[in-house]
């Protein structure tokens, strides 16, 4: 029989690889995480809201706590004849470990969960706690994940110090880039309204398009603040749009736009929405609109956590790492409202949510260093 070589991480990493927890399944990810977190002294929780399972695992009582924060739900495959590899059968090629979640972020998993078992052989009696929040919908709809755990650990006043999630923040090598912030994402469903006819006969009609195309030039034009010295300008911009019926010789009744706001510091969902309200409005456009606020802006500046986790980077890997705020939300911005100090740190992200996911095995074991260096730094004063 042949003996199983890969390291503690690797190995950990290949086997929640291999479930195949597509949002918002779980398929005993946690359970996995759960049984060996428990092993070394873990409290678990299991919160399941609807279709969504999540898990709070604390050690100890006292202040401050230091959260590992991240998800096992993966996003769809995509085209199977366009893997070269199984997506859910991990295997190994050239240094890099193959399979959706390898970078996101079941590689990050593992090397949260042996960074802290390393950490708690070495360290049995470290200072404060240290506890897991774990989701299976962070890449879906965000609803029953860790914005619910957050509610019930705010309803029992228990609080977070120091969050390190493990989205995958680096960029060209493991360690170059952390973010340390987020900006806010404001969603707006436009609904403009118009009168239906025949294209022969505009008189008798009220073509939506035509009275939505100015207001919308308008709005991907405007200059929403410069941004500061953390974050880049304020980003508008239209991701769909529908109207007409598919034939050629029908004006349409309603003009359905979708459009999204990454938003700095400098305003906030409030004024947006009102600048753009004053916009339709000078255009006489008639219309219905909903909002989705999806997150709100926040930003970990100098402190304990940033600080700890520059120092590991250098310590482990030899770079100085660069704080960004760019990039998609994460559920980080569930977690700052809190008061909670928080940071990302992953794989490189080259990858994510593509074909061919993959993550290099070093990484993984430069990545559980990290980690177990960033608890160090924290807990072990």
């Amino acid at each position: 029989m042949s003996q199983n070589t890969d390291s503690p991480v690797l190995s950990l990493a290949k086997d929640l690889i291999s479930r195949q927890s597509v949002t918002p399944l779980d398929e005993g990810c946690q359970q996995l995480m759960a049984d060996r977190l428990a092993d070394a002294g873990f409290n678990i929780e299991s919160m399941v809201f609807e279709d969504t399972t999540n898990m709070w695992a604390r050690r100890g009582t006292q202040s401050p706590v230091f959260c590992f924060a991240g998800h096992t739900d993966v996003v769809p495959v995509g085209d199977l004849n366009r893997w070269h590899t199984p997506p859910f059968e991990p295997v190994v090629i050239d240094d890099y470990l193959h399979g959706r979640g390898a970078a996101d972020m079941k590689g990050s998993l593992a090397a949260m969960l042996v960074a802290t078992e390393r950490f708690i052989k070495k360290f049995p009696d470290h200072q404060g706690s240290i506890a897991f929040l774990i989701t299976s919908d962070e890449e879906g709809p965000f609803i029953n994940g860790t914005t619910r755990v957050i509610d019930t650990l705010e309803a029992r006043n228990e609080k977070i110090t120091w969050s390190l999630v493990g989205e995958p923040s680096s960029t060209h090598k493991l360690g170059d880039i952390v973010k340390n912030g987020r900006r806010g994402s404001l969603t707006g469903n436009l609904t403009v309204k118009g009168v239906q006819g025949h294209v022969a006969y505009p008189h008798l009609a009220d073509n939506p398009i035509h009275k939505a195309a100015p207001a919308l030039d308008e709005l991907a034009r405007m200059k929403w603040d410069n941004g500061n010295e953390f974050f880049p300008p304020t980003s508008f911009q239209i991701a769909n749009i529908n109207g007409g019926t598919g034939a050629s010789n029908v004006i349409p009744g309603a003009l359905e736009v979708m459009f999204n706001f990454r938003y700095s510091t400098e305003v906030t969902a409030e004024i947006l929405i009102e600048r753009v309200l004053n916009i339709l409005d000078a255009h006489g456009l008639e219309y219905d609109i909903d909002w989705v606020f999806n997150g709100l802006p926040f930003l970990t500046g100098d402190g304990p956590l940033l600080e700890a986790t520059k120092a590991a980077i250098k310590k482990v890997t030899g770079t100085n790492t660069d704080p960004q705020t760019s990039g998609g939300t994460s559920d980080g911005r569930f977690i700052a409202p809190t008061g909670a100090q928080v940071i990302e740190l992953g794989p490189v992200n080259a990858t994510i949510h593509k074909v061919n996911e993959c993550v290099k095995v070093s990484d993984l074991e430069l990545l559980t260093d990290c980690y177990e260096a960033i608890l160090e730094n924290l807990l072990c004063k």
